[in-house]
């Protein structure tokens, strides 16, 4: 699976709102993100991010809201938005052969068996993003931004 830089920073954006508190579960909306927060924290090219959030809002994962004190808020409860919902929001069919959908691949003679392969391939990352919510991941999240040094492993002596 090829992870574009847009998938990526959508559900950077999406995390970032989420954590912010921003809405999505009914009358309360909590802070709403600004854009250009969003861009400075997760270091996110700001023109590049106002179109995903532009798409993010079409696909109806972001309200957003005007004026001075204005900014995003997800449209439901972060346990209720799938890393899958983002993903086809900005991108589109999750995995593609040639530029198509998996399904719509076809093949001839002694490559018929691919079709499969590609459908079974596309099974399985559907399977992996829409059972991760925003949640699961902010969930798992570390408490700082510091890497946590993995052991070194003692060779035999």
């Amino acid at each position: 699976m090829f992870v574009s830089a847009r998938s990526d920073y959508a559900l950077r954006a999406m995390l970032a709102v989420a954590a912010a508190g921003g809405g999505g579960d009914g009358d309360r909306v909590g802070e709403l993100a600004k854009a250009a927060s969003l861009a400075e924290v997760q270091d996110i090219p700001l023109s590049f991010l106002q179109g995903i959030l532009l798409d993010l809002r079409r696909a109806g994962l972001l309200h957003s809201h005007r004026g001075a004190d204005g900014g995003y808020a997800l449209t439901r409860p972060a346990d209720e938005i799938t890393v899958g919902d983002v993903l086809r929001a900005v991108g589109g069919s999750l995995t593609t052969v040639r530029g198509l959908p998996a399904e719509r691949a076809g093949y001839h003679g002694v490559a018929a068996g691919l079709t499969d392969v590609w459908l079974a391939v596309h099974g399985a990352i559907a399977t992996v993003v829409d059972s991760t919510t925003l949640a699961d991941l902010l969930t798992h999240a570390p408490a700082s931004s510091t890497p946590t040094p993995t052991p070194t492993p003692t060779p035999p002596a």
